[in-house]
């Protein structure tokens, strides 16, 4: 792997800005905009959504707000596969996958991957799954990408990433990610990010109601109870796995509570609440160090 090893970005100037001073000054725009609450403890990890900026990025802005000016050593994001528009190559359905490139290129400059946490986690996993991670070329999953240059404008100095994409979002797996998450994070300064946006394409009366209650799964730190909701149709989030697994790996790192910071949905921004999916903001913390 050499560093001119650099995935290019298939969504920029489409799903957000292309241009680097556009889109840092719209980054800037959603941070500055997003009003914080005082928080119970330190933040553990983030749950942001990834539709293009247009839509979700007001609300993606209460997420990474919470973590402006703070410096990480490694970022793990971990989002879901959405289906692409063309055959996926038999490497992308594998249960979980991740980019075999050296970084991840936006307008704002290279994310440099940390290989030899992608290489330890991959051993971790094995034991837990039986399987690891499998590296993929030339990927389009726009859901993990669309989250860096928030990452990238948000955090103060460098960091590297750890990027999980999960193509199969079932309990065990996203149990076993989040115990070998954990295992490897253990002694970083480390910051877990969970990619997902709300239900998808209800009425706004419909998708408020949807959303409340796969929010409140999130705020009951129940993993299992965000399954129950996507299984019963009583809540639904694309990246539920993703959101699943890092409630595990932040509890064991101990974290104990999760605030939803912010709910819109894209009918707030178009103003057509027919069909609208819905973005939600979250931090997960846990208790402040006594000095």
């Amino acid at each position: 792997m050499t560093h001119l090893d650099i995935r290019s970005s298939p969504i920029a100037g489409s799903w957000y800005e292309g241009n680097r001073d556009r889109l840092a000054h719209a980054v800037d725009g959603y941070l500055d905009a997003a009003t914080v609450p005082a928080l119970d403890g330190d933040v553990t990890a983030i749950i942001a959504p990834h539709a293009g900026h247009i839509y979700s990025g007001p609300t993606a802005g209460y997420a990474f707000a919470p973590v402006r000016g703070r410096t990480f050593d490694v970022v793990a994001v971990i989002s879901p596969v959405h289906p692409p528009r063309w055959p996926m190559p038999p490497a992308f359905n594998r249960p979980l996958l991740t980019s075999a490139h050296g970084s991840y290129f936006t307008p704002l400059g290279d994310v440099v991957i940390e290989r030899a946490l992608v290489k330890a986690l991959d051993a971790a996993l094995t034991p837990e799954l039986g399987f690891g991670l499998s590296p993929i070329h030339k990927d389009s999953e726009h859901s993990l990408e669309i989250l860096l240059p928030f990452l990238q404008r948000a955090l103060t100095g460098n960091f590297e990433l750890l990027p999980v994409m999960i193509h199969e979002p079932e309990p065990d797996v996203a149990r076993g990610l989040g115990h070998a998450l954990a295992q490897v994070l253990k002694d970083k300064n480390a910051l877990l990010v969970a990619s997902t946006d709300l239900s998808h394409f209800y009425d706004q009366d419909t998708a408020n109601k949807l959303d409340a209650e796969m929010l409140k799964r999130f705020v009951s730190f129940s993993p299992d109870g965000i399954f129950l909701a996507e299984y019963t149709g009583k809540g639904f989030a694309c990246g539920h796995a993703a959101v699943a697994a890092v409630l595990h790996a932040a509890r064991e790192l101990g974290a104990d509570k999760v605030q939803v910071l912010h709910h819109a949905t894209s009918g707030d921004v178009t103003g057509d609440f027919s069909q609208v999916v819905g973005y939600g903001a979250a931090v997960v913390t846990k208790p402040r160090q006594k000095t």
